[in-house]
Parts: structure tokens; sequence; C-alpha cells
């Protein structure tokens, strides 16, 4: 009997992926990296413990309009010359993967690396608008999320329809399950 296996089988993963590695997700255009990405991951891997960040460079975000959008390589060398942490990783992954919507992402990279346990990271920003993205309440179902607070944007991400969901977890909620085993759901917590 032969196995069909499907492309995220045969994906090389970007960085170490031995079991149990806590890894953080930020997806973004990244055009360019910026700051704000350095510092959300910084901080996700010292008050999560995470042991990686991928930073997971978009080929076209869906809801992003594509003009004025650098090419998914010169965004990628843009973000690796800019990154300055050795365990922030850069990747084309998605792009590789052929998947175009995060929860198709992260469905792909849970299947690939099981071993591997994923915690996705966003800035409040994305909190606010997160209702427009495919099946946004399955992302919070399969990873735990850490939301960073952004500049002018924590009030209105508090009063958002995704904070005010059972499906939503706040960085303190996370920072001992993100450590330990996937997290259970957490009833209307704050966000930091």
């Amino acid at each position: 009997m032969t196995t069909l296996r499907t492309k995220s089988d045969w994906i090389a993963p970007p960085g170490p992926v031995e079991n149990g590695l806590r890894i953080g997700l930020l997806g973004g255009s990244f055009n360019p990296a910026h700051e704000g990405h350095s510092h959300a991951s910084e901080l996700a891997l010292k008050q999560l413990g995470l042991d990686y960040v991928w930073w997971l460079v978009s080929p076209q975000n869906p809801l992003k309009e594509s003009r004025g959008m650098a090419g998914i390589a010169e965004r990628l060398e843009g973000a690796r010359k800019f990154n300055r942490h050795p365990r922030v990783i850069v990747t084309d992954i998605e792009h590789r993967l052929g998947t175009r919507f995060t929860i198709d992402t992260l469905r792909a990279l849970k299947q690939r690396f099981p071993q591997l346990r994923f915690v996705w990271l966003m800035g409040s920003d994305n909190l606010v608008q997160i209702p427009r993205w495919r099946n946004w309440q399955e992302i919070f179902a399969s990873v735990p999320v850490a939301v960073v607070a952004r500049p002018g944007t924590t009030l209105a991400a508090l009063s958002s329809k995704a904070a005010s969901r059972s499906h939503c977890r706040d960085v303190a909620a996370g920072l001992d399950s993100a450590r330990r085993a996937p997290p259970q759901p957490v009833q209307r917590d704050p966000i930091a």
C-alpha cells in the first residue's frame, strides 16, 4: 500500500526542529521589516520562553493591496538583513507550502512538524481586524495566541470582536501554557 504525501511533507524546516521546541510564528508582509517586528519577536522570546521565532514573510497578504508591495525575494532579503537576533529565523515557508491564509499555514506546519509547539504572535492592531481572516476562530482554537500591544491600538483591541470571544488568550495567560502544553481555552481575559 502506498501512502500519499502532501506538499508539506517535503518542505525543509527553516531552523532546528527538535522535539518539544517552542516556536513563535510572526506572519506579515515585511514590506519592509521594521523595529516593531524585532520588538514583538524579542519580547515573545523572553516573556513566553520561546526557543525561536519564525518570521513568515507572506507571498501576498490576501487583505492587502498588491500595488506598492515589493516582491517576495526583495522582502525576504530585506527582512534577513534587518534581523539581528540569532533565534529569529526569516523564512518563505508559506511560499514553499503554497498557503495563502494563516489557518492553512498553521494546518500545514502542524502536520509537517508535529513535534514542535507553535505560538501565533500578532500585534494588537491585527486583533482588531482578525475577524476578516479566513476561519479566524480556528486559529485561536489550534494554537496559543500571544498579542503584543502596539501604540494606539490597545483600546480598540480590547473592545474588538476577537477580544470579546472566549477564543482570545492574552500574553499573560499564555505565558505558562506556551512554556508547557497547549493552553486550555481561557474565559474573557484582558489583553496585554
